[in-house]
């Protein structure tokens, strides 16, 4: 037989199904893979089976309906004051992972450098290899994650094309402050260089931390383009119901790398969606609230059994330090948890592209507390046997 395609044949199946297939084998409580244990609005959901029962259930515009273009563009106005024409810039896509793949296809050309900050979601990087670009790394530090700026300066050249930025940031938990942004604008005003923006959490933030689209600092309206997912923000992660704003310079060559890919989304859920943005914005209001409730549970609990924590500002992601609990790699004492304690976990070393730290290990809080208490149960019960 003839070779396959050897960039993808390179790669191991992701973490994420492998962590979750791990703990249904093991009938292990999941804390790795990001989704809730509980379902969006029953309003939300109704308005898709409507959809669904009463038609049209055919091919919707590839850009996506004009009721939920509508929404995403008045959504975006009343929180973060951009001023969107849904007809040109606002572009709905079948998952968030779809949209940055083809915002990352239609802005990248063979050898065009893309600044990749880690820790980071592990689709980055083979994404821009396979449009043909190179990924250039930068790495964050624990516990703080904060932006590097002297070495993004050092990053950025004549052949940096774009940037992947992701805040909230996954799995590290940091919402970056307006300084931190407002130093990366600067940066990417003065060499000219484009920011794909994956803000899937956006509405996940805790403690008084604000989210802050790229897009919104000045200048970066042409420069950014602007990632997101209702499926976070409305605790529906499997209808894989993502958004794309962009403007209306970079939108058309965006929008035919899209109609290449899945080319359109399901109109039942793109209804759904709409009904989520218009009438439902409360929901997502009080889930960051729960969320911030279960992660202090989740962060008491492992630290009273000898985890260090550390910091949390959003997203569904708490990340420990298992140092002194454990000797071996994070890879290694997922695996162990999940078999052992029944409780499964994600290493964080898989979001770097090489030679991350092997002492972290993330865990997803966004359960039913009584998940997350027995989980508790369960890893005390391992840590002292």
């Amino acid at each position: 037989m003839k070779e396959t395609n050897a960039l993808f044949a390179s790669f191991g199946l992701t973490v994420f199904e492998v962590m979750s297939q791990l703990a249904l084998k093991h009938d292990a409580i999941n804390l790795g893979q990001g989704f809730p244990d509980e379902d969006g609005p029953l309003a939300i959901r109704e308005a898709a089976a409507k959809s669904l029962l009463e038609g049209p259930n055919q091919y919707p515009s590839m850009m996506g309906i004009p009721a939920l273009r509508q929404a995403i563009a008045e959504h975006d106005r009343e929180c973060y004051g951009l001023d969107l024409d849904w007809q040109k810039e606002v572009m709905v896509t079948s998952g968030a992972t779809e949209a940055l793949q083809v915002a990352l296809f239609g802005l990248i050309e063979p050898g065009d450098e893309v600044v990749v900050m880690e820790p980071a979601y592990d689709c980055y990087v083979p994404m821009i290899k396979r449009a043909g670009g190179v990924p250039v790394i930068v790495r964050m530090e624990a516990p703080d994650w904060r932006l590097p700026m002297e070495a993004l300066e050092a990053a950025f050249n004549g052949n940096t094309k774009a940037i992947v930025l992701n805040s909230p940031l996954n799995p590290a938990g940091r919402v970056f402050s307006w300084d931190e942004l407002e130093a990366l604008a600067e940066l990417c005003l003065r060499h000219d260089v484009y920011a794909v923006c994956d803000e899937v959490y956006e509405h996940l933030t805790f403690e008084g931390h604000k989210h802050y689209p790229l897009m919104s600092l000045p200048g970066m309206r042409n420069h950014a383009v602007r990632i997101g997912s209702a499926g976070k923000s409305f605790s529906l992660t499997g209808w894989k119901v993502g958004y794309i704003c962009a403007a209306a310079e970079l939108m058309p060559v965006i929008a035919k790398a899209h109609q290449f890919a899945t080319f359109t989304t399901s109109p039942a859920l793109q209804a759904g969606v709409v009904e989520a943005m218009t009438n439902r914005m409360d929901f997502t209001r009080d889930l960051a609230c729960s969320l911030q409730g279960k992660r202090d549970l989740l962060a008491s609990g492992l630290e009273g059994l000898g985890f260090k924590i550390l910091p949390t500002e959003g997203t569904y992601f708490l990340t420990v330090d298992i140092s002194g609990l454990y000797d071996g790699r994070d890879e290694e004492f997922c695996h162990v948890i999940t078999r052992e304690a029944g409780v499964a976990a994600i290493p964080v070393s898989i979001f770097f592209d090489m030679n991350g730290p092997t002492h972290l290990v993330r865990f997803c809080f966004c359960k039913r507390e009584e998940v997350l208490k027995e989980a508790l149960v369960r890893l005390k019960k391992w840590l002292g046997r």
